[in-house]
């Protein structure tokens, strides 16, 4: 191509890929705020932070999960490597999780083991409101020990942190138990039976599911498909005697810490792992069309991916229909961001002065930017003013030669002069201890 043509040649911009998006400076705060108090719960409960990694191959997932489930048929990002290995990306978190709880020996560890994450995760999804191709989310695993109380406390720790994030009062616990696996395939049989001469009533997935997984009939949104689960045989009629008492004893365990609930006899998760034990977080006007998330037990899960023996229960919470409950309820969250002091110079002497100025301000804790650009004063107050700094430091050509440096009160609009090594300390004192964002290397280790 000729070099003229190159110059005229016009590009057009990308844009992210259908389902995704990026997360920008103020939805990120509202991510800092939520992993804060996330990680605030956690560790007062006991849990440790693990994190897996974002693919794993394709067959955890198809074990786990269930080759019957949505997400396995429909919604997994597969590839193969270079040497023709099925890799997928994580569609939810705890199939990771108890593969690194095989694979590094955590049976042998204190019991139960209490680990949460927050962490993406990818799924073919049709994208719609709160629901994205790459969506993050926050979750609890417990897994060695199997007690009513603990899934009490699992579900405790979810409604505290939604107590913390403002959005509690928007969303009821929906709650049932779907038995061991023994007695709910006698019960996937009497469903099968209950459909017969019905399947022209179904939509095309869940004629699909009437031969693969009939519990997944209760977790369609098609009109027609509702009805006729709200009709079928109720579960806990053919449930064993044990998974009754162990929900009997955790609703016992709800009422005693105040935690409301709602009997669903209807709710099933759509993971083929869980077992008696299930439950979501449903919002009030919307249903299960905008719940934030829900988890159950899983008892026999770390034995089907080849460990030993371990009961276990979890949670799992999606990151952005939280954040979007959490700005239709207008919670004002934390932040960080905001600059102190914005340093404003004069000429190439001036500049060479304020680079180690701005150096020792951010060490004192004061979260500075400035010496941008080559505009006038002016220009440079009118930046100070757009990120709405409490203070400017101004350093001219006088300034320079007598040492000095002008700090300037931006809401007030007074100024004084002060010894250039005098200025730390005085905006130090300005804006106040409490205000300053200070760490040591050894806190950064621990905090």
């Amino acid at each position: 191509m000729p070099k003229e043509e190159e110059k005229q040649q016009k590009y057009e911009p990308f844009r992210t890929p259908k389902g995704v998006h990026d997360i920008l400076p103020n939805d990120h705060e509202f991510h800092t705020f939520i992993k804060k108090v996330v990680r605030h719960r956690a560790r007062q409960a006991g849990y440790r932070r693990i994190s897996t990694p974002i693919f794993e191959y394709t067959e955890l997932f198809k074990r786990s999960i269930g080759d019957s489930s949505d997400i396995v048929s429909k919604e997994m990002y597969t590839f193969e490597d270079k040497k023709g290995r099925s890799l997928t990306l994580k569609p939810e978190g705890t199939a990771g999780v108890a593969r690194a709880f095989i694979q590094h020996g955590m049976s042998q560890m204190p019991q139960p083991v209490l680990l949460y994450y927050f962490e993406p995760h990818f799924r073919y999804d049709k994208p719609q409101k709160g629901r994205y191709r790459q969506f993050w989310q926050f979750g609890f695993e417990v897994l060695g020990e199997s007690d009513p109380a603990l899934d009490a406390q699992v579900i405790q720790l979810a409604n505290k942190i939604h107590e913390d994030l403002g959005i509690d009062g928007l969303f009821d616990l929906q709650l049932n138990t779907i038995g061991t696996p023994e007695a709910r395939k006698k019960y996937m049989q009497v469903l099968e039976d209950y459909y017969v001469g019905k399947e022209r009533s179904l939509c095309e997935n869940c004629k699909n599911r009437l031969t693969t997984n009939p519990l997944r009939l209760f977790d369609c949104k098609e009109e027609d498909c509702q009805i006729l689960a709200q009709l079928a045989p109720v579960m806990k009629d053919y449930l064993d005697k044990e998974s009754l008492e162990y929900h009997d004893e955790l609703l016992e365990y709800l009422d005693e810490i105040g935690i409301k609930y709602v009997e669903n006899q209807k709710l099933v998760r759509g993971l083929d792992y869980y077992s008696k034990t299930v439950f979501e977080f449903w919002d009030k006007n919307d249903g299960a069309q905008n719940a934030i998330g829900g988890g159950g037990r899983y008892d026999g899960l770390v034995e089907l991916m080849g460990g030993q023996n371990t009961p276990a229960v979890g949670y799992a919470a999606g990151v952005e229909r939280i954040i979007a409950n959490m700005k239709k309820e207008k919670v004002r969250v934390p932040s960080k961001d905001e600059i102190h002091v914005f340093v404003a110079q004069l000429g190439k002497e001036a500049k060479k002065k304020c680079l180690p100025l701005i150096e020792d301000l951010r060490e004192a804790g004061l979260k500075t930017m400035g010496a941008l650009g080559k505009g006038s004063i002016n220009v440079q107050l009118r930046l100070a003013d757009k990120f709405e700094v409490s203070y400017a430091v101004l350093i001219g050509i006088t300034e320079v030669r007598e040492g000095t440096a002008i700090i300037r009160d931006m809401e007030k609009g007074v100024q004084e002069t002060v010894e250039i090594e005098k200025v730390v300390d005085r905006l130090v004192k300005l804006i106040g201890e409490d205000s300053l964002d200070r760490y040591s290397p050894g806190e950064l280790l621990y905090s």
